[in-house]
């Protein structure tokens, strides 16, 4: 008798995003005249780089010669591709090994799957807000109780609470856990931790024999100094982290679909010793996946270098003009707002302690403009939204001098 995994009957109804879909639809149903202004998923929507174009149009010319054309590639990453990350990381002061990447087809699908190399036993931590797919798929993968609706979370995790005090930067958790979720700069508050903040973690995990699962996506958002872009240039970290991340961000690939994993030869946790969890993840891909796009790593390839490279620096730079024009027109209403400078997201607090669903309803009943409530990234985000800087700049624009006009803040 075929049975379902019983822990997606664990999942809180309503994953944010097709909430967020679901109510924007309804309401543009009502008034199909007006347009909807969308300040929330964080989709990029400016051309790909021109180099990357370039590359990716050769690669699609050789596919389509007989004697040029390439299949199956390694389920690891083209070892080109591997190998210019080697570089790539070097620009931080990071020495890893090409064997140590993993190229995937994006940071979403990783940041998910890599939880099948551990047990089901591990306690899992994780930052409050924290980006859904760290939960849930944690939750389908048997680490969590049921959703406490009382509380907001799930029974079995430990949270790692910020608060406006904190500037949002969550500290090591007092008790003992396996398994440590962070993002940085962090996906949705804005805030990005300093070294020394990231090392508190690093040497947590070190005495604990825990491994850090680190999204590191949004990592060339980051334009001021004292911040790590890797958590490789923290001390130790090559010995309990593993790092993700993604061309999506700073390169346009969210359609294109391109990421990578590390995971150090170094890495150890409590019942493995090095090289064991790096072979773990090896199996996992080869037996689980094919490779990335071979057209995307020729792509990917392009924008790690030269003309890409400046390129696609070009667009994150696009992007924090957009996040700018963001803070501004909120700051000028009197909110208060994080984010925005190393982060293309903008996390703003609702006036007079409006729930943020509350304040998704009036910014799109009375401005037309679509943001993502904090509460749907957890309980500590119930008092604030996240503006997302991906936009067309004349939308942007547009979008915030109609909250400005009619938000009636």
């Amino acid at each position: 008798m075929a049975t379902i995994n019983a822990n997606f009957n664990k999942l809180a109804s309503g994953y944010l995003f097709p909430e967020i879909a679901r109510r924007t639809a309804l309401w543009q149903k009502r008034n199909p005249t007006l347009n909807v202004m969308r300040l929330g998923i964080g989709n990029t929507t400016e051309a790909l780089p021109q180099a990357v174009r370039a590359a990716m149009k050769e690669k699609i010319d050789k596919l389509g010669d007989r004697r040029t054309y390439t299949g199956y590639g390694d389920e690891q990453g083209d070892t080109y591709l591997r190998e210019a990350m080697v570089e790539y990381y070097k620009r931080w002061g990071v020495t890893l090994e090409s064997t140590e990447f993993f190229i995937s087809d994006g940071a979403k699908s990783d940041a998910a799957n890599i939880q099948q190399i551990f047990g089901e036993e591990n306690i899992v931590a994780v930052q409050d807000p924290a980006y859904p797919v760290y939960v849930d798929s944690n939750v389908v993968g048997g680490r969590s109780g049921f959703y406490n609706t009382e509380r907001g979370q799930y029974d079995g995790f430990v949270y790692l609470t910020t608060s406006e005090e904190g500037n949002f930067i969550p500290t090591p958790p007092n008790e003992k856990v396996d398994l440590i979720y962070l993002c940085n700069p962090n996906n949705p508050t804005g805030a990005v931790a300093n070294h020394r903040e990231v090392k508190a973690f690093v040497d947590y995990a070190i005495a604990n024999k825990a491994v850090i699962i680190y999204d590191s996506a949004y990592s060339e958002y980051i334009t001021e100094e004292g911040y790590p872009r890797s958590i490789y240039e923290v001390e130790g970290a090559k010995e309990c982290a593993i790092e993700i991340s993604s061309f999506s961000k700073f390169s346009g690939f969210t359609g294109v679909r391109l990421g990578w994993t590390i995971v150090p030869h170094q890495l150890v946790c409590e019942n493995a010793e090095a090289g064991i969890l790096n072979g773990l993840w090896n199996r996992r891909q080869c037996t689980f996946f094919n490779g990335a796009s071979n057209i995307s790593q020729s792509g990917g390839y392009a924008a790690l270098f030269n003309e890409g490279y400046e390129e696609s620096r070009a667009l994150v730079e696009y992007y924090l003009g957009n996040a700018k024009i963001i803070r501004d027109g909120l700051t000028s209403l009197g909110l208060t707002v994080y984010g925005g400078t190393n982060s293309p997201y903008i996390w703003a607090k609702t006036p007079g302690g409006m729930d943020s669903w509350e304040f998704f309803d009036l910014l799109l009943e009375r401005c037309h403009v679509v943001v993502t409530p904090g509460g749907g990234f957890g309980p500590a985000g119930k008092n604030f939204v996240r503006f997302s800087s991906y936009g067309h700049r004349e939308d942007i624009e547009r979008a915030i001098e109609s909250v400005k006009e009619h938000a009636g803040i």
